[in-house]
């Protein structure tokens, strides 16, 4: 345990590292940092032995004014109506809680999940997210933002959970196209941004495109700019963070970049 954490740690700085050396500002950090944090099996003290180390990479995010988020597997699910999991997936966001504040970052550093599950019942499935949302930690509400699905919670969805709490709302432009209600990228994406305070940071956009001769939903392997050049053009003159969510990672991040560079120049 040890040496892996030593060196996921590692790593991390190094990341962080070629990031700053290629103006890549916003990066999101890897559930499995710390391996079964949040099972009872973990029985190490990580956030001892390593805050100092957490503080350093911290300090360097801070210093070059980068931005990091999490995004917690898809088993997390607050809405669901088994006790067990909800408990379950409460242990696992105060885990991601914790990496950020031993990086001693402030409330713009997000940890991102989806609505949940339909169960069978979507308005009584989102009066329990609401709820159990309202019962968390302040520790992990400060942090937590939700994102619209390709499936089930589409960003009317999410603006109707951010009416009662006023939680954030991530937009995910890929899954925008598979479930939306017919309006515009540009027309969702400005009630989006409301949602978000001063506090909070810019907004967080997700960004990728269908993997042609894949199931509805699958992520491109690599950034189709045509696409992105579009939704750059479409959203014009708002301010956003963008996250790349394409398989092929830095390669299609240093290319969007390159893109829009040459657009705004």
């Amino acid at each position: 345990m040890n040496r892996t954490i030593e060196s996921n740690l590692a790593c991390l700085s190094e990341i962080f590292t070629f990031n700053r050396d290629h103006e890549l500002f916003f990066f999101r950090i890897s559930s499995d940092l710390i391996p079964f944090a949040s099972h009872p099996i973990c029985r190490f003290p990580w956030q001892k032995k390593y805050k100092r180390t957490f503080k350093k990479i911290g300090d360097f995010i801070k210093r070059h004014q980068m931005r990091v988020s999490m995004h917690p597997d898809q088993f997390i699910l607050i809405n669901s109506p088994d006790k067990r999991i909800f408990q379950r997936s409460v242990k696992e966001l105060r885990y991601h809680a914790e990496v950020l504040d031993l990086l001693e970052i402030d409330d713009t550093a997000k940890i991102q999940i989806h609505v949940g599950g339909a169960y069978g019942n979507k308005g009584q499935s989102i009066r329990r997210f609401i709820e159990r949302y309202n019962h968390l930690d302040s520790k992990i509400k400060r942090r937590l933002v939700v994102e619209n699905d390709e499936r089930l919670f589409n960003i009317e969805d999410c603006l109707r959970i951010h009416e009662e709490i006023k939680i954030p709302i991530v937009f995910d432009v890929f899954h925008f196209k598979c479930n939306n209600r017919g309006e515009s990228i540009r027309a969702a994406l400005s009630q989006v941004c409301s949602t978000w305070t001063r506090k909070d940071g810019l907004p967080i956009v997700d960004y990728s495109s269908q993997e042609k001769g894949k199931r509805i939903g699958s992520h491109a392997k690599t950034i189709h700019l045509g696409d992105f050049k579009r939704f750059i053009k479409e959203t014009e003159g708002l301010q956003f963070d963008i996250m790349c969510e394409i398989k092929d990672k830095e390669r299609s991040a240093l290319r969007a970049l390159k893109l829009i560079n040459q657009i705004i120049s």
